[in-house]
């Protein structure tokens, strides 16, 4: 307190012209028309100058929520699309909803947005992290897709975070296939350009072009069908007489990702146990060696 009173006594002539300043600006301003219209001009240009930058503020802090809001709806909209040409194609083949499949496929996938806190675009194998866990509904073999089309596969997953086999991966394999013709091969990356990845395995029967889009192709439970992945930039080298590898532009940006979501097919129990029989049709245990 000492301290205070010390400095003020020390400043005391700034202090007293500091009021008389004050004092003698609001009589001015208050008694003369001009004056007064001079000081609301400007007080009003600095209040909108404020302000402008304060909403500037503001509206960069809610980017993140404006983000995930229209990630959740692009997600919703993506999977729609996919159940509703899964209807189409059921209708046109005139086979009956006997076993309720039609009326269930709605309710057949569900979603996680996630962010993206972790990114590598030119490391030889490629992996995001994620802020969702375990604890958020992220499981491990979850597919993941972003604005523009297929991000990658999770593959660890902690409580609070999750980490995801980039489609730029050469451990990644992705079933897809040319939208045009349903042709379908596997999506692989050559580790050079994060770019771009190649299709292989593609019969030579098929007519394919440069700008020929590439979609999932439904032949696994990670991804519905007709998600975008790239499109045809043109033909790669020959693999045999019967296949042929397409080279392909991804649709995703990876080096801007931002918003992720995770897809959870509610029927991937079911497929894992039918799949699982395949390689046992009997059923039967298999018999333990004796020691």
């Amino acid at each position: 307190m000492n301290n205070l009173l010390q400095f003020i006594i020390k400043h005391i002539h700034w202090f007293v012209f500091l009021i008389y300043m004050v004092v003698s600006c609001i009589l001015l301003f208050r008694s003369n028309p001009y004056q007064q219209s001079v000081y609301l001009s400007s007080a009003n240009s600095v209040a909108s100058t404020v302000f402008e930058g304060y909403s500037a503020v503001t509206s960069y802090f809610g980017l993140k929520s404006a983000n995930e809001e229209m990630q959740q709806q692009n997600t919703a909209l993506l999977l729609e699309v996919a159940q509703l040409k899964k209807q189409l194609r059921n209708y046109q083949l005139q086979i009956p909803d006997t076993t309720g499949i039609l009326a269930k496929s709605e309710q057949e996938y569900s979603f996680v947005v996630a962010n993206v806190i972790s990114n590598s675009v030119s490391q030889p194998a490629n992996f995001i992290t994620i802020d969702r866990g375990s604890l958020d509904g992220i499981m491990p073999e979850m597919g993941v897709v972003g604005h523009d089309g297929v991000v990658g596969i999770v593959n660890v997953v902690g409580k609070h975070t999750a980490r995801i086999i980039s489609l730029i991966n050469p451990y990644t394999r992705l079933s897809c296939k040319v939208k045009k013709n349903d042709k379908f091969g596997t999506l692989i990356w050559n580790g050079e350009d994060y770019r771009y990845a190649t299709l292989i395995e593609l019969p030579r029967d098929g007519k394919y072009a440069k700008g020929d889009s590439v979609v999932t192709s439904g032949y696994s439970s990670l991804f519905p069908e007709g998600i975008m992945v790239g499109i045809i930039e043109g033909e790669d080298k020959a693999m045999s007489s019967n296949f042929m590898a397409m080279k392909v532009k991804l649709s995703t940006n990876f080096s801007q990702l931002k918003n992720v979501s995770a897809i959870h097919n509610k029927m991937k129990v079911e497929l894992k146990a039918l799949e699982s029989k395949d390689n046992n049709p009997n059923g039967a245990k298999p018999k333990e060696e004796k020691k």
